[in-house]
């Protein structure tokens, strides 16, 4: 029987002019070399390298076997590759659900991306801003904003800096005005979003702190204020309400992810700094860790820094 390491030998031996070279190129002792390409000639009954007076070279039948040899070296290194590629490779249905107004216009194209990278991949995408029951649903994964009610759940984050920011269309604020504090927010037409059966009307805002010397003690900060708002537009689609503020109809308390865009071309404008907005992580949520397959890390890994980069773009308008 062949033995591949003797292989290894004898073509090593041609390449390098010699068994001492090919000892030395694979790690082995010249004795170890010689005794290998002994074997294999004994095996095949024929003399493989002929020594001249400065280095070995093939004998005629060794120039014939050489081809074979470096072609069997190389199904191996081949079979090898093929193997580590199947072991990297994501196969199977990746089902995930995603909030309908980030899914739809942020995170959809990247998914698809990430799908033709891994075309053994098959996705089946649900964009809802309703809860998903991950115990109940067969879901790997729920892309989620803020944290998870159940703390039986995994979260692994995506966005963990995203805040909520009030923002408003230029063409609302030339008819009604920018509001002067928070308070005055109760005047304006506020966009609300239904969250399960809760209209979402109570807005959060938190204190900016101030880094100087000078900074109040963090004891004597003013806590966060809520706003009790109304309006005559109320939504369970986040991109509805996106939409209702680009057309001018009101202000809105949207994700920093969800306005980024907007933000950045000026369609709509931001009335408070990003630092005061409600804290609003995007997270995606598995039922276990078990869940948590090779396709969701890869995913998240793939969705991390184009996340930041939105925020970023978010944060430069504010």
């Amino acid at each position: 029987m062949v033995r591949l390491e003797d292989i290894q030998v004898f073509v090593a031996a041609v390449d390098h002019g010699g068994l001492s070279a090919a000892a030395r190129r694979l790690d082995l002792t010249p004795a170890v070399a010689s005794s290998a390409l002994a074997r294999l000639e004994k095996v095949l009954g024929v003399r493989l390298l002929l020594r001249s007076t400065r280095r070995l070279r093939p004998s005629e039948e060794g120039e014939r076997y050489l081809p074979h040899a470096r072609a069997a070296l190389q199904a191996l290194v081949d079979g090898q590759s093929v193997l580590q590629a199947e072991g990297s490779a994501l196969v199977g249905q990746l089902r995930l659900s995603m909030p309908s107004d980030l899914g739809r216009h942020v995170l959809l194209p990247w998914i698809d991306a990430f799908q033709l990278q891994h075309p053994r991949l098959h996705l089946w995408l649900q964009a809802s801003d309703r809860a998903a029951d991950l115990f109940e649903q067969p879901l790997a994964a729920a892309i989620r904003y803020g944290q998870a009610p159940d703390s039986t759940l995994v979260a692994q984050p995506l966005a963990p800096d995203n805040r909520r920011v009030l923002c408003a269309s230029p063409a609302y604020l030339a008819r009604h005005g920018h509001p002067e504090s928070l308070d005055d927010l109760t005047r304006h037409n506020c966009l609300c979003f239904v969250w399960g059966m809760q209209v979402m009307s109570r807005w959060r805002f938190f204190p900016q702190r101030d880094t100087s010397l000078s900074a109040t003690p963090e004891s004597a900060m003013p806590s966060l204020q809520v706003v009790q708002v109304s309006g005559d537009r109320v939504s369970d689609d986040a991109e509805l309400v996106r939409r209702w503020a680009l057309a001018g109809l009101g202000i809105v308390y949207k994700s920093a992810l969800d306005v980024a865009d907007d933000l950045a071309a000026r369609r709509l404008v931001a009335l408070q700094p990003y630092a005061t907005g409600e804290p609003t992580p995007l997270n995606m949520v598995c039922a276990h860790r078990s869940m948590l397959s090779p396709a969701l890390v890869r995913l998240r890994d793939h969705l991390r820094p184009l996340l930041e980069q939105r925020l970023a773009l978010a944060r430069g308008r504010l």
